[in-house]
């Protein structure tokens, strides 16, 4: 496992960059999630403009306006962070890499980078909007097409995914919430996430934007529920290769003759968590590798193996998205791919929880179990009323002349 893509580099071409020590292997699969979900909306938007069910929008902006006082203080800030650790990081990369997550929540930094930067941000957009400041701001009407909106559309995903998928997963598990205030669990911030928090949230507030900017609904999350799907693998393949606790049961059942043994049981060698000691659920213990590549803090192997439930899922996920890419072309009464990807979505995720590790929230009942079983039983009903033609109006009768 690579916790970093500084552990990958070391292993994988004998290249040792310590500043690679910032970017959790994770983070770097859900990024480029993100991308390719991105490219894939992109092109679903642009075909569907094509074929006349999305439309160009209209909106009013102000243009002219010179620089305002908020988004000065917003820059000054985003520059101040930006200097105050980069400069630091730049000085003292040894202190910075030890522990990078706890690093970045601590008050370290270098108060000169801090304001320097500060001051260059600031100046940069005063001189940007002063360039762009007319004697007299006026209001113009521009027209955006559907493709415009997928930049904002990813963005808004991105944001709000990450927001829900905390959110729930310190609903679902408090203890992590709590051990943020004690130091413990700097190495939460980016793994410890809900996929379905990240998606309820996300997806709710991509449908608030659809509606914000007159794009027609039904049409819209057609043209992003194939991306989500490819999206979710993507990440899994994340969850797989940091080893970030969303793995299996243990799993000591012998290994089938056709199988591999890295895809019925694994032991997820230097995983991110580090886990040591006797697992809450599984029947597994964390245990030091004493053969084999060991990575400085994490250098622990699960005992027995487990199910390897992120690459099942992106395995699956990625299938699955293969099929409503082929049928998206196929099947012309909108909404019925987003009720597709739900029943899915649902399907997948209810039958991988029976041997995933996870905690009960609802009776013998995960989280995620009573989610997907939600959604795949909405998504049903849902794809029967939006198929089911609308009965034309009835006009009255005319009056024949007598």
């Amino acid at each position: 496992m690579y916790p970093t893509l500084y552990h990958a580099f070391l292993d994988l071409f004998g290249i040792e960059l310590n500043f690679l020590k910032f970017f959790n292997s994770f983070g770097f699969f859900v990024a480029l999630a993100f991308l390719a979900a991105h490219f894939n909306l992109a092109s679903e938007l642009r075909r569907k403009t094509a074929n006349g069910l999305l439309k160009p929008t209209e909106r009013k902006i102000m243009v002219g306006e010179g620089p305002k006082a908020m988004d000065l203080i917003m820059q000054a800030i985003v520059g101040f962070i930006l200097g105050w650790k980069g400069l630091y990081i730049i000085l003292n990369m040894a202190d910075a890499t030890a522990d990078p997550p706890a690093f970045l929540l601590s008050t370290k930094g270098n108060i000169i980078g801090g304001v320097l930067m500060s001051a260059f941000f600031t100046w940069m957009l005063w001189r940007e909007k002063k360039k762009e400041q007319l004697a007299k701001p006026e209001e113009r009407i521009v027209t955006l097409s559907p493709l415009q909106h997928a930049g904002n559309i990813t963005l808004t995903a991105a944001l709000w995914g990450f927001i829900g998928a905390k959110l729930f997963h310190w609903l679902e598990n408090p203890r992590d919430f709590i051990n943020l205030f004690n130091g413990a669990g700097a190495k939460d911030i980016v793994t410890g996430l809900t996929m379905y928090g990240g998606l309820i949230l996300a997806g709710f507030m991509v449908m608030r934007y659809f509606k914000q900017n007159g794009l027609a609904f039904w049409p819209a999350v057609d043209s992003a529920a194939p991306s989500v799907l490819l999206a979710y693998g993507i990440g899994r393949i994340g969850c797989q290769v940091s080893g970030d606790g969303d793995w299996g049961i243990a799993n000591t059942a012998p290994t089938p003759s056709w199988m591999p043994q890295w895809l019925w049981s694994y032991d997820y060698p230097n995983n991110v968590n580090g886990v040591l000691g006797l697992s809450r659920k599984g029947g597994y213990v964390g245990e030091r590798i004493t053969d084999g590549t060991c990575f400085e803090g994490y250098c622990t192997h699960l005992v027995p193996g487990v199910f390897p439930t992120p690459l099942y899922e992106a395995i699956a996920c990625v299938l699955l998205f293969g099929v409503l890419w082929l049928l998206r072309k196929r099947i012309n009464t909108p909404g019925i791919i987003f009720c597709l990807f739900l029943i899915f979505d649902g399907v997948e995720r209810f039958f991988v929880e029976k041997i995933r590790v996870n905690e009960a929230w609802l009776g013998t009942w995960t989280q995620a179990e009573v989610i997907s079983t939600v959604l795949a039983l909405v998504a049903v009903p849902s794809g029967l009323v939006v198929q089911t033609p609308h009965a034309p109006t009835r006009q009255p009768p005319t009056e024949q002349p007598a």
